[in-house]
C-alpha cells in the first residue's frame, strides 16, 4: 500500500464522513432554493400550472357555485369581492365558469398531445430506424402536413370528425403530428450512430432490443421536451376552435366558448372576454416558461 493511500485512509479515520452539505440533502436542498430564488419567473410559472391542474380536477377546492345556474337578480354584475370575475348575462359567476372550463380545456389539451406524441413518435421511430423507401414514403407524407397552417388543418379535421371536445382535441393532435415525427427520426437518426449501438449490433442482438433497449430511451429526450412545449400551443388551438363553435356544446363552460360568448357584451360588460382571455394567456405564458427551463436543462446534459 502506497504512503499516500495510507494517509488517506488516516485522514478519513480522524476526520469521519464529509458533513451533508457537501454533497449529501442539506447540500442539495440549499442548491435547489439558490436555483428557485434566482428564477422567480419559473416558480411562478409552476405555481400558475399548478393552479389550472387542481381547478381542472378538483375544481371545488377553489369555488362551490354551480358554473350553469344563474342568478336573474346579479346581472352583468362588475368583477368585486363577490364574484371575483364578475358574472355573465344570466348571473352564473365567471370565475366558477373559468375554474370549472379548466378540467375540459385541460383535457383536450391532454388528449391532443397524447395523439401527437404517440403517432408522431412512431412515424418518427419507424422512419429513422428502418430508412431506406419507408423513410422517404413516411417523411413525404409528415411534409405534406407540414405545408397545411396547422389550424386549417384543424378545422378540416373536426369539420370532417364533427363537434365536440374530444373530436377538437384529436384534429388538434393529428394536425401537431409533423413535429414530432421530426424530432424523433432526428433523435433516432444521431441514436443509431452511436458507438454503444453499433457494439450491440456487433454483438448480434436482435433488432427490436436495439431499438427498445438502446436507440428508443436515447432518443425519447428531446421529444418529451418538445411535448411541454407545445402545451400552450395545444391550449391556443382548442381554445380557437371553441371560440368558432367547435367545442362542447353551451352552455359547457370552455374557454374559448367563454370568450366567444362575451364577445357580444363588450360595450357594457369587458370582463366576460378579457378574463378569460387573460387566463389563457397566462396558462401558456407558464407553460412556455417551464417549457424552456426544461429545454435548457436538457441541452446543458447533453
Amino acid at each position: 500500500m502506497s504512503q499516500g493511500l495510507v494517509d488517506d485512509v488516516a485522514a478519513g479515520a480522524v476526520l469521519g464522513p464529509e458533513p451533508a452539505d457537501a454533497g449529501g440533502t442539506p447540500g442539495k436542498r440549499r442548491g435547489v432554493a439558490r436555483f428557485l430564488l434566482r428564477r422567480p419567473g419559473l416558480v411562478a410559472s409552476v405555481v400558475v400550472v399548478v393552479l389550472v391542474v387542481l381547478a381542472a380536477f378538483w375544481p371545488d377546492l377553489f369555488t362551490s357555485r354551480d358554473p350553469l345556474r344563474g342568478t336573474p337578480a346579479q346581472l352583468f354584475q362588475a368583477p368585486g369581492g363577490a364574484h371575483w370575475f364578475g358574472t355573465d348575462e344570466l348571473g352564473r359567476d365567471v370565475f366558477t365558469r373559468v375554474v370549472h372550463g379548466a378540467q375540459l380545456s385541460l383535457q383536450a389539451t391532454l388528449i391532443a398531445l397524447a395523439v401527437a406524441f404517440v403517432a408522431g413518435g412512431l412515424l418518427g421511430l419507424v422512419a429513422g430506424f428502418v430508412g431506406r423507401w419507408v423513410e422517404d414514403v413516411l417523411m413525404r407524407f409528415v411534409d405534406v402536413l407540414l405545408s397545411i397552417p396547422a389550424l386549417f388543418l384543424s378545422l378540416a379535421l373536426v369539420t370532417a370528425l364533427g363537434y365536440g371536445t374530444v373530436k377538437v382535441a384529436i384534429a388538434v393532435g393529428i394536425a401537431s403530428v409533423a413535429g414530432f415525427a421530426r424530432v424523433m427520426r432526428a433523435e433516432v437518426l444521431r441514436a443509431r450512430q452511436a458507438v454503444f449501438v453499433e457494439a450491440a449490433r456487433s454483438c448480434g442482438v436482435r433488432w427490436y432490443s436495439v431499438l427498445l433497449r438502446h436507440v428508443l430511451p436515447n432518443a425519447i429526450g428531446p421529444v418529451v421536451v418538445l411535448a411541454t412545449v407545445e402545451i400552450g400551443t395545444a391550449i391556443l388551438a382548442v381554445s380557437s376552435l371553441s371560440f368558432l363553435g367547435y367545442g362542447a356544446p353551451p352552455p359547457a363552460p370552455e374557454w374559448g366558448t367563454l370568450i366567444s360568448d362575451g364577445r357580444n357584451y363588450l360595450a357594457n360588460a369587458w370582463w366576460l372576454t378579457a378574463l378569460p382571455g387573460l387566463t389563457i394567456a397566462v396558462t401558456v405564458l407558464a407553460t412556455n416558461r417551464i417549457a424552456r427551463a426544461l429545454d435548457g436543462e436538457w441541452a446543458r446534459q447533453r
